[in-house]
């Protein structure tokens, strides 16, 4: 008999990249595929898919290769644990991106074969996701890559410091409450709809801070967020008692921005719970603040002198610096997850402020399970 394989999903605005997805995970034997319900895709990516959840399950059960399809009963990152006991695969297939240590572990807790697709497009035909169709994509995420957290005047009035980000095209779609700066991203796509307008890139960072955090805002979203993402390659945004940052250095050199993006591996988890509250616990002091300032100075000078080595082990300092003052960012479950990769990797972090979202490591090598990003250039804007 057939191996069974199960493939889970949104699969909205069905198009090549998800037909050719199905026909490499049925060379493994009959494919299932499990529908993400329009109630789990509001809850997890926080937006209404383009077609409902019928009319997905209607399309895909209509694709040859697809032995059988229906919507998971579930809810939330393993909507479909309930169906696949009912199915008893022998085969979990994943996208690249679609990847979590999470679904790893529940396949070897029901003793399933878990496999990563390497995303290959039909011959012919370009790479397709669902994001690259959506016309909000076109705005950018942004990752932190050292000094996270001395953005917020609660922090570098203790003691002066940088925050290193880098703007990201939107080629996947990251998950909400995962440290992309997705909250502030929705905020640009409400703001701008398509794309980042053209204009004085640093004005329009400030209007779309602003514009996130209106007058009486209890928890003010740090600035790093709406200046990652607007100001295009990679920054230095040094702050010193503000929100607003004192100076901006601007790199957007491709040699360097090549180097970065060759190195740099992000490995997902799973969004950050609902109930998790990062400032729970802190022990915010000078020393923690001077710690952090200290690692992200050392990890812009090992980018700007191209050395990996430095770079993995001020990536890592900038994390260790973060989690003394704020220990809820790496539950256990995550720390469990870093173990296996510290021997093969030179640098870790969590993105943003952590609980979750994804794994940013420094490596020379292909980092198992972990996708890379292309940053943005500044003559594509």
């Amino acid at each position: 008999m057939e191996k069974k394989v199960f493939v889970s999903g949104c699969y909205d605005m069905l198009h090549s990249g998800h037909v050719a997805f199905f026909e490499e995970a049925a060379q493994y034997g009959e494919l299932y595929v499990g529908i993400g319900s329009d109630k789990t895709i509001r809850e997890l990516k926080a937006r209404k898919t383009i077609n409902t959840d019928a009319e997905r399950l209607y399309m895909v059960r209509a694709l040859k290769v697809v032995k059988e399809a229906w919507i998971n009963s579930g809810s939330g990152l393993l909507d479909f644990e309930e169906d696949v006991k009912r199915l008893k695969p022998d085969i979990f297939f994943v996208n690249s991106d679609g990847h979590s240590p999470t679904k790893e572990r529940f396949c070897k807790e029901y003793d399933m074969e878990y496999v990563v697709s390497k995303r290959i497009p039909h011959s012919g035909l370009p790479v397709r996701s669902t994001t690259s169709l959506r016309k909000e994509c076109l705005i950018p995420y942004r990752i932190d890559l050292a000094g996270g957290w001395l953005d917020q005047p609660f922090v570098n009035k203790l003691f002066p410091g940088a925050v290193l980000t880098v703007s990201i095209e939107p080629e996947f779609e990251f998950n909400d409450r995962s440290g992309m700066a997705t909250s502030s991203r929705n905020k640009a796509i409400e703001l701008w709809h398509t794309d980042i307008p053209v204009g004085d890139k640093e004005m329009l960072a400030r209007t779309l801070f602003c514009f996130e955090n209106p007058p009486g805002t209890k928890y003010v979203s740090g600035s790093q967020d709406s200046l990652g993402i607007v100001l295009p390659g990679l920054n230095r945004l040094f702050y010193n008692n503000n929100y607003w940052p004192e100076r901006i250095d601007k790199v957007n050199e491709d040699d360097i921005l090549q180097w970065v993006e060759r190195r740099i591996w992000l490995l997902p988890l799973y969004p950050r719970k609902d109930n998790y509250d990062v400032l729970a616990d802190t022990h915010i002091d000078s020393d923690g603040a001077q710690a952090l300032s200290i690692a992200a100075d050392n990890c812009w000078r090992a980018v700007m002198n191209k050395d990996i080595q430095g770079w993995g082990k001020a990536l890592t300092a900038s994390f260790e610096a973060q989690l003394r003052m704020f220990p809820n960012m790496a539950p256990k479950d995550v720390t469990d997850t870093l173990e296996p990769y510290k021997s093969q990797v030179l640098g870790w972090k969590l993105s943003g402020a952590g609980g979750g979202g994804y794994f940013v490591f420094v490596s020379e090598k292909p980092v198992r399970n972990a996708i890379q990003i292309r940053i943005r250039r500044e003559n594509t804007d």
